[in-house]
């Protein structure tokens, strides 16, 4: 069995306790190096095989999980965050299918659920938007043109964008291209529940100078929207006035 685990954020104390349980009962792990907080790792038994990702190609990566497969030692496949996100876990998913070998799949905290945590802030809030867009900007790896930001813009929901820091001010660029005003709340989170966790709160407008002036160019995120600000409407969940399948209305 291959163990494909969620490991967090950052903080080694997000990871699952499912996904910390596989941890410590592997006998090899593949790690995403860079990404995955390597304090996670002295939870691996004595005798562990260690391998780091970051210099690895995919059939490098198979190559490890298959010959612990066939060697009746457990392996897990450790991701940054879920790997549902920018992961690249199907291609490891088919791949395995395609030999007969069975795994299982452990979800982690996502980074975008910590930069929330960070902020201090609720994506969804009632008024303002239900809707969050987790996306990335176009790059040497392209996203399809119909998802590109100055589309998604246009929806004014939400919005958490990977893996585009180093680019902050043409991300800024074309969200205000697509209809997000200037004066959108903005705020870059780098390393979120890392130690050197940092925000940087601003609009559209001002956010590129400010990560610049923090030096921010990797490893962070940048969220953008409406749920950053100060206004909205409270949720009818709690309102006495308004009836759920748990609690009827309180009359007057």
């Amino acid at each position: 069995m291959i163990h494909f685990v969620g490991a967090g954020p950052g903080a080694p104390d997000l990871i699952t306790v499912r996904g910390q349980r596989l941890v410590r009962q592997a006998d090899v792990i593949v790690y995403a190096g860079s990404l995955v907080n390597e304090e996670i790792l002295k939870e691996a038994k004595a005798g562990c095989a260690i391998y780091n990702s970051a210099s690895m190609t995919l059939e490098e990566v198979l190559e490890v999980l298959l010959k612990a497969e066939r060697t009746g030692r457990s392996a897990v496949r450790l991701h940054t965050g879920d790997p549902c996100l920018y992961g690249a876990i199907r291609e490891q998913m088919d791949a395995l299918e395609r030999e007969g070998i069975e795994y299982d799949y452990t979800p982690g905290v996502s980074s975008f659920c910590a930069a929330a945590a960070a902020l201090e802030a609720e994506y969804t809030l009632p008024g303002v938007s239900q809707t969050v867009i987790i996306t990335r900007l176009a790059g040497r790896t392209p996203v399809p043109q119909a998802e590109n930001l100055e589309s998604l813009a246009a929806h004014r929901a939400s919005m958490v964008i990977f893996l585009s820091a180093k680019e902050t001010g043409e991300v800024c660029r074309q969200l205000i291209e697509g209809g997000y005003p200037p004066d959108t709340p903005a705020a870059i989170v780098y390393k979120a529940s890392w130690p050197q966790e940092k925000t940087v709160r601003g609009t559209l407008d001002t956010l590129p100078a400010l990560a610049a002036q923090e030096g921010i160019e990797k490893t962070a995120l940048i969220t953008v929207g409406g749920f950053l600000g100060g206004e909205y409407e409270r949720s009818k969940l709690y309102d006495p006035s308004f009836s759920h399948g748990c609690r009827q209305a309180q009359k007057d």
